[in-house]
């Protein structure tokens, strides 16, 4: 198997992280569209939801300011992101915030951003909201809801002015966690879940974002789907890394890498650790349930409740368990967040 590495951050992302990518394959049946044999101008498979706008370029250039520097908020190995604003289809005289995605030219670019446009018929509070596309000019563009709070792996760095509560964590880890479920339960397997893929709005609740990267999971009795490997370093599932192999575990897995990264305030892969995230799964199985789980706790933490921590610790573990099918699902997963939640609340009520 060969693999390319390309830095990639989504919108507002802060901290770019090493990304592992090739080329993806497309089931015959797959909702999301193969653009390998699809030039960039037609896309004549694509079916665009009645729910999505087609901007125009101008309006885009008009929104962005003419996708001027002073209007950039992120960039990636595919894409420049922009603030801008757009008029309200409901109230033509309101204006409303976005965020405008330029794809950088290529196939793998425009891979992406048909994926995007696919999924983007999904509605849900926890995954961010697609509010329109642009094909133009050989530009193409997305543009979507903006978030103020930006992405959740800049609150959780180390120099992060606004270090998060347990409780607004647990918070955060069930809003991520309904998101996953509503893409299980349409059979569509994320592939890419990390803390950079994760936006908060004013009232810090979080979304689900970046699908280019998405695909059809197993159906019709099947117990994977088998595809060429992409993700992050550090999040991705060994199991998938390893065959390609690819089922809704994977998500599990790197849930469970997200919980490790709540709980720590350390990320998988750092300076200190390029190659691989072992050390930190040994903290966390290791001190999993125990009182002195307490001891690998993000030290900027203070008053929770380690009846919580313990809980929480335990999750991580169950989601990275080696083998995906002891994994639970993220619906159980989502009911042992909610119990852990529970137990915060009840310590600090």
């Amino acid at each position: 198997m060969v693999f390319h590495f390309r830095c990639f951050s989504f919108l507002y992302a802060q901290n770019a992280r090493e990304t592992t990518t090739v080329d993806v394959f497309h089931t015959a049946n797959s909702r999301f569209v193969d653009a390998s044999r699809m030039n960039q101008t037609v896309a004549p498979n694509l079916n665009i939801s009645p729910t999505l706008r087609n901007f125009t370029l101008s309006e885009l250039k008009t929104a962005t300011k003419e996708f001027h520097a002073s209007n950039k908020i992120g960039e990636g190995g595919f894409a420049i992101v922009y603030k801008g604003t757009v008029k309200s289809l409901q109230h033509r005289s309101f204006l409303i915030e976005v965020a405008v995605k330029q794809i950088k030219p290529g196939q793998l670019g425009y891979r992406t951003w048909l994926t995007e446009v696919n999924v983007g018929e999904i509605n849900h509070d926890n995954l961010v909201k697609l509010i329109g596309f642009c094909n133009e000019d050989s530009q193409l563009l997305l543009v979507y809801e903006y978030m103020p709070k930006k992405s959740l792996d800049g609150h959780l760095a180390a120099n992060s002015n606004t270090p998060l509560s347990w409780g607004r964590r647990l918070n955060i880890a069930k809003d991520a966690a309904t998101g996953l479920e509503h893409l299980h339960k349409a059979k569509i397997v994320f592939r890419d879940f990390k803390p950079s893929n994760i936006l908060l709005d004013n009232n810090w609740n979080a979304k689900l974002c970046d699908f280019g990267f998405a695909r059809d999971g197993p159906q019709d009795g099947r117990t994977h789907v088998s595809t060429m490997v992409v993700g992050t370093k550090g999040y991705a599932a060994p199991e998938y890394v390893q065959t390609g192999r690819l089922t809704s575990k994977v998500d599990v897995w790197s849930y469970g890498i997200f919980l490790e990264e709540l709980i720590t305030g350390r990320p998988p892969i750092t300076q200190n650790n390029p190659e691989n995230s072992s050390q930190c799964l040994r903290l966390v199985c290791c001190y999993a349930g125990a009182e002195k789980s307490k001891l690998i706790v993000d030290p900027r933490l203070q008053g929770y409740s380690e009846r919580s921590m313990q809980k929480v610790t335990l999750i991580a573990k169950k989601c990275l368990e080696k083998d995906p099918k002891m994994r639970p699902t993220m619906s159980e997963v989502l009911e042992m967040v909610t119990d852990a939640i529970a137990s915060e609340n009840q310590q600090v009520g």
